[in-house]
């Protein structure tokens, strides 16, 4: 085995993936690479993207999770999965599937390559992070101290435990971003019940820096719907809710405390 290819078996972790620009900028060009891949040192299990021969994961979570981790190795700022996607993988959903959430909602500050949506396919729904300022995951190095209130790890085994998504706070309100448009009161109803265990510092932080008056005024209305055990606790003089009414289901009843309309059978519970 010649020096550079040991040390790229030092470089590229077991079943993950790298790109044509990672191994060029570390002296692997093009004819090299072809000349791995046609000893059968690499695979290219689609075009533009490349891993050790051998080491791709067997399928299920890890699969998946081998080419979101690749990506976060790959692309500064960190791209974490979030929202809906986060809330499942963080235990808060009721997915069954062994294989694991049915989308993967990535945010970021770039569109993700196309050998990654190749890989991940339909699953894959891309977000441009710009809900918060001083936000880690848009490329914002304002506050590195509170980067921990925007991201977590898995607590799991594998490479999914590598991982990298939103904590549950932020999820919530990546979530709340989507209704009505892509995610129904209803949907959204059915997680948020679940989030009991909400760190009010963390969320009233994160309200704080959020940019929707849409997506702040509806964190509270559900946190009062469900009179969570953290909603007393939030710093709501922190959180701006802007002025006047909004129209998020045309017909429906509008809630005076937060002026916004919801669904007219969904009173507080």
């Amino acid at each position: 085995m010649d020096s550079k290819l040991n040390q790229l078996q030092t470089l590229l972790p077991a079943g993950l993936l790298v790109d044509g620009a990672w191994l060029s900028h570390r002296g692997y060009y093009s004819s090299l690479v072809a000349k791995y891949v046609s000893s059968g040192w690499l695979e290219q299990p689609t075009r533009g993207a490349y891993r050790r021969a051998g080491t791709a994961p067997l399928g299920g979570e890890e699969a998946w999770a081998s080419v979101v981790l690749s990506l976060q190795r790959l692309r500064p700022p960190l791209p974490v999965l979030g929202g809906r996607t986060a809330l499942e993988l963080l235990g808060f959903g009721h997915y069954l599937s062994p294989t694991g959430p049915y989308e993967l909602h990535l945010y970021g500050r770039d569109v993700p390559p196309l050998w990654v949506r190749r890989l991940l396919g339909e699953p894959l729904v891309f977000h441009r992070a710009r809900l918060f300022t001083d936000d880690p995951v848009a490329g914002s190095v304002a506050r590195p101290e509170r980067d921990g209130d925007h991201i977590r790890r898995l607590d799991r085994d594998g490479l999914l435990g590598l991982v990298s998504v939103s904590t549950a706070e932020r999820a919530f309100l990546e979530l709340l971003d989507e209704v009505p448009q892509a995610a129904s009161f209803h949907e959204a109803d059915k997680l948020v019940e679940g989030l009991t265990t909400l760190s009010p510092r963390r969320l009233s932080y994160l309200l704080a820096s959020c940019r929707s008056v849409k997506v702040k005024r509806l964190a509270l209305w559900f946190a009062d719907r469900h009179q969570m055990p953290w909603a007393s606790h939030l710093d709501r003089q922190a959180v701006d809710l802007g002025q006047g009414n909004r129209v998020l289901v045309p017909g429906g009843r509008l809630d005076r405390t937060y002026k916004i309309t919801v669904p007219r059978e969904m009173e507080r519970v």
